[in-house]
Parts: C-alpha cells; structure tokens; sequence
C-alpha cells in the first residue's frame, strides 16, 4: 500500500512537501477549500520547484469553484512546473460548497466538468457553457505557458456507485474521505469496472483513501487525548455532516448524535440557522483543539480513523488494498514534521 500526505495550503508547505518526498511518501496533496485554506494552486506552485519526484494533488475542485477553462490553465501551469505528477482530484464541491451556505453541486455537472479538464489538458477542443451561451474552447498559446504532453491524473470524489460509474465512464480514478469499509470499496470498485468495461475504458485506475493514521504504543489507550489528537478533525468532520445531512444523522448512534448537538452548542449554531457556515466550518480540518476532544466518542474512533497497534493497522491496510485501495492520504495536523517522520517507518 503506498501511502501520500494531505495538508491545507499555507506558507511554509513547499518545505513539507520536499520533506515528505525526501522520507518516500508516494504524493503529496492540498485541498481545495476557499474561505476555509490557502488556495492549492498557489501552494502546489511552491511544491513543484521545491521537489523533483513526488506526484502533486488537488483533493479535490469543483465545478461550483472553478470553470473548466480556469480549473485546466491552473492545472496546466502545474504541470509545466511538475510534468507528469500533477494528480486532480473532482469532486461536487460538498465541503467547498457548504463552508459558502451553498449546496453541492450534481453529479451531472461533475462528470461534464472533469471530462472538459480532461479533454482541455491534453490539447483537445471541448465545450464551453455560459448561460444560454455556449462555444468549442482549446487552448490558444504558442510558447509553451502550460504542459499539455505530459499526462494529468484525474480521480473523482466517490462515496457511492453512481459516482464510481461515473468514474469508469470517464477512465478516472476514485477518491474518499474516510470511507475505511473493504465491502464500501469493493462496491464502488465493481460499479467502476462495469461502467469501465460498457465505455470501452481500461478497469483499472488509481483509488485513494483519505485517512488519519495511529500507531498504538503497548497498553496505549485507544480513545486517549493521543489519539484524538491525531484524528479528531476527520471525527469531526462527520459531525457537521450529520448536521449538513439528516438521512447521515439519522443513522447515528445515540452517543454520535448526542456529539453532534454539543457541537452545535460549542459553536453556537444550529441545524437551521442560515449561517451556521460562519462557525460550523472554523477551523474546518484544522487539529482539534482541546475543549473539543469530548466530541470525539469510541465510535467514532473506531469508524473514522485508523488506529491501532501495528499488526491491527497491518490488517487493516492488507484488507482495505484487497478490496481496491491503492494509496492512502494521510493529513498530519498534530506536529506535521515529526508525524511524517513517523509515518515513514510504516512504508515498505
């Protein structure tokens, strides 16, 4: 299993991406939320002259974000900087949305934008819609301002088969947030395939996990301050989900929802204020601060993070790569340096 690095964009990341190719991290990945990070494009730039090996990723635009024609310069100037390891990641734009008090954007719309980058990047005309309006564009320089050899990656953000099929259509590949259920990767696997196979598109393409990662010391508690640590942002994110979410809600425990409502209270909102993106979303993905471990129930633990000794991670990992993964993204938000560091030790 090979295994890549996941941050928010801020000064500084070009140094953590040269350290994280220099340990042997596979990629190296920015997200792509407005109001919320630094933007990824500008980061990724700095990541690109500082490394020479590792594969660079977006995780994930949107086309609620971007146009096609502006997404596909960007990621065309990045892979002038970086020919060949540029990797973009499409997504309906769930978080990027929602931290606007906006809605995602829908599946339709996904599936047009990434075959737009995918048509735009490699030098080929595709259509351009704006309003009532709509155009062939292609790109027009003559001096070689972005790479249009070198081939980009592009993965598309599945939680479900209708994605994944999407996927397959198209001859991406797939990306996840915290879904660690080998029979969840496997389903999103055969949807792939099948759509893959009816396109006439290879069946195989890269699928990433992005995870939070713990190595549990002998007698180490499994739900300690620690651990929280080290995973309580992605915990927290599928707090504000079942928020975002009601069917997600519904199906929580009666501890997990319990969890939720002292969210809402720590960030004095609520379910239904039309503004609740103003602090539902602070610090979105950010370490969890110390007032907030609370938040964070066994449960939780147990289905949004990987943690535990190194022969449970080892299985873990052994059965998430059989059901289809290939690369796991971990974000290190306690002491990203020394994390990295540490991480290392688990690559073969």
């Amino acid at each position: 299993m090979r295994i890549g690095i996941i941050m928010a964009a801020r000064p500084g990341l070009e140094f953590l991406a040269a350290r994280a190719e220099e340990l042997g991290f596979s990629s190296f990945w920015v997200y792509d939320t407005p109001l919320v990070h630094g933007d990824p494009f500008v980061g990724l730039a700095l990541c690109a002259k500082s490394t020479d090996r590792i594969r660079l990723g977006i995780g994930v635009t949107s086309p609620a974000l971007r146009s096609a024609p502006a997404a596909a310069a960007a990621l065309g100037s990045l892979n002038a900087l970086a020919p060949g390891r540029i990797i973009c990641g499409v997504g309906t734009g769930n978080t990027a949305r929602r931290t606007l008090g906006m809605r995602p954007a829908k599946t339709v719309e996904l599936a047009s934008f990434t075959a737009a980058l995918q048509d735009l990047t490699a030098g080929r005309e595709s259509d351009h819609h704006e309003g009532t309006r709509s155009s062939r564009v292609r790109f027009l320089h003559v001096d070689g301002y972005v790479d249009m050899e070198d081939p980009v990656e592009f993965v598309v953000a599945a939680f479900g088969p209708r994605v994944a099929a999407v996927a397959g259509r198209l001859g991406t590949g797939m990306i996840s947030f915290a879904l660690h259920a080998p029979e969840a990767w496997s389903a999103l696997g055969r949807a792939r395939r099948a759509a893959a196979q009816a396109a006439g598109n290879s069946e195989k393409a890269h699928s990433y996990l992005v995870s939070s990662l713990y190595v549990l010391a002998d007698g180490e508690d499994r739900y300690g301050d620690a651990v929280k640590d080290a995973m309580g942002h992605i915990a927290v994110t599928a707090l504000i989900l079942a928020v975002e979410n009601p069917a997600f809600r519904a199906a929580l425990s009666r501890e997990e929802a319990a969890a939720v409502d002292r969210l809402l209270h720590l960030r004095g909102t609520s379910a239904t204020d039309p503004n609740r993106h103003h602090t539902l979303y602070h610090n979105y993905l950010g370490r969890l601060s110390p007032g907030e471990r609370d938040l964070v129930v066994p449960s939780l633990v147990d289905r949004f993070g990987l943690v535990g000794t190194r022969d449970e991670l080892g299985e873990r990992i052994d059965a998430l790569e059989k059901s289809g993964v290939d690369e796991l993204l971990i974000q290190p938000v306690v002491n990203p340096e020394a994390d990295m560091a540490e991480l290392a030790r688990l690559l073969p």
